[in-house]
């Protein structure tokens, strides 16, 4: 307290200073109804530049929430798109109406981790068995495929990158419907190869590579990436195909793990189709 009151009287003259200023500035807006409202309209405008940055503050520090929000929204219509229906007939009556029953569902999560620079690269994300994770479920972005599951436990996964020649998944050029395989091996977190592409094919720079379904790993038509290069080497049936990604795998937020609702289904059937 002593410390205090000899703050307070080496600053005396600053404070008598500051307390006519207030006094001056009452009985100046007092006597004046013209700077009544001016200073009226000056309070008003600066109490609203305070209101402004912290709704600024609190919008930023909220962030993280709604980006949450967000993703699970995103989610909810991925799981209504047409995409991840597929048409069903009735086997004795046909009509115009188009009937659809779910192929595929999707679960938002949060990539807590990854890499991108190394030979093999991984991603963990923040959700694992306890929400329906499960391993060889794809993981999709907001512009393209992300990876595959391969190991699980309660509450992480963890996923093979694009980024990662142990990853190769079954894709087709959109305008020719030529299918082959993505493989990693540029090393650019960018690019990526489309390998066994017969040298046939017509494919041409600017064309877009997407996924292919029949792995049952990502729904069909998924954006994978766009052609950039098309080379054929002598002495090679397949073209040398060369791609940039859709999907910017340096970046962290939230994915999409794909579901395939018939799997079970369609295992069932093979393995008894197998069994002798």
């Amino acid at each position: 307290m002593r410390d205090l009151f000899r703050f307070l009287f080496r600053i005396r003259n600053f404070l008598l200073f500051a307390a006519l200023l207030v006094v001056s500035l009452v009985l100046l807006t007092n006597s004046s109804a013209h700077h009544r409202a001016a200073a009226i309209g000056s309070s008003n405008a600066t109490v609203a530049a305070v209101y402004a940055w912290r709704k600024d503050i609190t919008d930023y520090a909220n962030l993280k929430e709604v980006n949450r929000l967000l993703s699970e929204e995103n989610a909810m219509w991925r799981n209504r798109h047409r995409s991840s229906y597929a048409p069903v007939e009735d086997l004795y009556v046909r009509i115009n109406d188009s009937i659809f029953r779910q192929e595929y569902a999707v679960i938002s999560a949060k990539v807590v981790n990854s890499t991108w620079h190394k030979q093999k690269n991984f991603i963990t994300l923040g959700k694992g068995g306890t929400s329906g994770i499960r391993p060889d479920m794809g993981v999709i972005g907001s512009h393209g495929i992300v990876g595959v599951v391969r190991a699980v436990s309660p509450h992480y996964a963890s996923v093979i990158s694009v980024l990662s020649p142990d990853l190769k998944t079954s894709v087709q050029v959109r305008r020719t419907g030529h299918f082959g395989l993505l493989y990693w091996d540029t090393n650019d977190p960018r690019s990526a190869s489309v390998i066994d592409i017969a040298k046939h094919a017509r494919v041409q720079a600017g064309d877009t590579v997407e996924t292919r379904g029949g792995d049952r790993t990502f729904p069909p038509g998924i954006p994978v990436g766009v052609v950039s290069s098309v080379e054929q080497q002598q002495g090679s049936n397949y073209l040398d195909i060369r791609i940039e990604l859709t999907e910017d795998m340096t970046r962290t937020g939230f994915v999409y793990v794909v579901r395939d609702l018939q799997l079970a289904e369609r295992d069932t059937l093979e393995q008894a189709h197998a069994s002798p």
